[in-house]
């Protein structure tokens, strides 16, 4: 049996992913629940309202570099140094335009969208994170394609403490100067995170003399990149931009029925920072085993070796399974505990109740799309997440006129999983024919 592990790289790599992953989760879940106990319920509130954009920027910083350059690694691993080489350049450009773009339309953002001018100065903060988050997106995929996990996991875990260390030394001076400056703090902490993942990810790197010709940018490269890229991101950022529109759309239809703004700052919060929050802690693990699908999948497919295709799709979904119905049920028998433990409260114990017979759905969910995406059907997973996107707007509209508080919100969030979820497991279905 060791063996058996020892001479599977799919198995080593997952298992590393796995093992790693607890200890850099634990750690974020220290950093999240100081944050969370710090910031307090306002706070966490106006971070939950930051948090759709944040996820949009964060999309469009990473735009898909991991799984692109992962999975052409995995198919021509000679390619490795002049990808790198060639799409660290474009990326830079692109972060700083968009950085550009979020500073002139952040006054409108904040005020007339979010309705809330003091999230003016945290949306500039998130812009300036983007290029770290994007270099660190490429270097991982070099290591992913590679399904050399290490370097990424201990870098990870590695970041996750220099943040932590950080905001241990000086949240407590940026509360006196203000919430607001506190948020900012804990934004901008991110990118000594990044850089931090840099060093580390670097002494992994293989020593090879670069000369000046080994500089010159391949543009065939940048193409291949972007084949996979383009529909993959175009696909997150709608999703994203649901997720980015949730609160304008919910906040202003709320209030326009009579809830006040506090109460929609604050109900918000409960259910993002709170109720969600918990009952998706474990979900590392299948993000981590989808992130070692990808190449595993691309190297199979390309050979045509559709058996090994299904049979590691199946794996994966059979052990999210298994983590997502054990760990929800955990949560769901002993919400209170979970709540106090990490955040030193009991709010969000109804809404848990709510989506927890559908919280497996998230634990499948992304295996799903990466394997969709290795399969080289990023368009048709850009195709259902617009579907998607569209129906969980029209959901949230529609249910927030009926008066029901947050409820409305939950409800979208669980008709668009289960379309969502059924689209997916189709397509591949289709392809596969699983």
């Amino acid at each position: 049996m060791l063996d058996k592990i020892k001479n599977n790289v799919f198995i080593k790599s997952t298992l590393v992913l796995l093992i790693g992953g607890v200890f850099g989760k634990i750690v974020g879940f220290i950093l999240k629940i100081i944050i969370t106990r710090y910031l307090g319920p306002e706070g966490m509130g106006l971070y939950s309202m930051l948090s759709p954009t944040s996820s949009l920027l964060s999309v469009i910083a990473v735009f898909s570099y991991s799984n692109a350059i992962s999975k052409i690694i995995s198919e021509e691993s000679s390619r490795a140094k002049s990808l790198l080489i060639s799409i660290i350049p474009m990326s830079l450009l692109l972060n700083i335009f968009i950085i550009i773009i979020v500073i002139l339309f952040s006054p409108i953002l904040s005020t007339n969208l979010l309705k809330n001018s003091s999230l003016l100065l945290p949306i500039i903060c998130i812009s300036l994170t983007m290029p770290f988050i994007s270099i660190s997106a490429i270097i991982k995929g070099y290591f992913w394609g590679k399904q050399n996990m290490f370097p990424y996991i201990l870098s990870n875990f590695i970041e996750q403490i220099v943040r932590l260390i950080l905001i241990l030394l000086f949240i407590n001076y940026f509360i006196n100067l203000g919430l607001i400056y506190a948020i900012c703090f804990v934004i901008l902490v991110n990118t000594i995170g990044e850089v931090s993942s840099w060093i580390v990810m670097g002494k992994y790197f293989p020593k090879v003399k670069l000369t000046k010709k080994d500089f010159k940018i391949n543009f065939n490269d940048i193409k291949k990149v972007m084949e996979f890229c383009v529909p993959s991101t175009f696909s997150k950022i709608i999703g994203s931009l649901s997720y980015f529109l949730e609160p304008i759309i919910l906040t202003n239809i709320l209030l326009f029925v009579g809830y006040t703004k506090e109460y929609i700052t604050y109900e918000y919060g409960v259910v993002n920072a709170y109720a969600l929050s918990t009952l998706l802690m474990p979900q590392f693990f299948t993000q981590n085993m989808a992130t070692s699908l990808v190449p595993e999948l691309s190297k199979y497919y390309k050979k045509r070796n559709i058996d090994m295709c299904k049979k590691r799709i199946k794996q994966i979904v059979l052990v999210s399974c298994l983590i997502g119905g054990l760990s929800t049920l955990v949560i769901t028998i002993f919400p209170s505990f979970f709540l106090n433990l990490l955040y030193g409260t009991t709010e969000g114990i109804d809404y848990i109740r709510l989506l927890s017979p559908f919280t497996m759905l998230f634990y499948i969910e992304y295996p799903l799309i990466n394997a969709l995406q290795a399969l080289g059907e990023s368009k048709v997973a850009m195709n259902i997440t617009i579907k998607t996107s569209i129906i969980r707007i029209i959901s949230i509209i529609i249910f927030s006129f009926l008066k029901i508080g947050m409820y409305s919100l939950i409800i979208s969030i669980v008709i668009n999983l289960i379309v969502s979820t059924y689209l997916y497991y189709s397509k591949i279905n289709k392809l596969l024919v699983i």
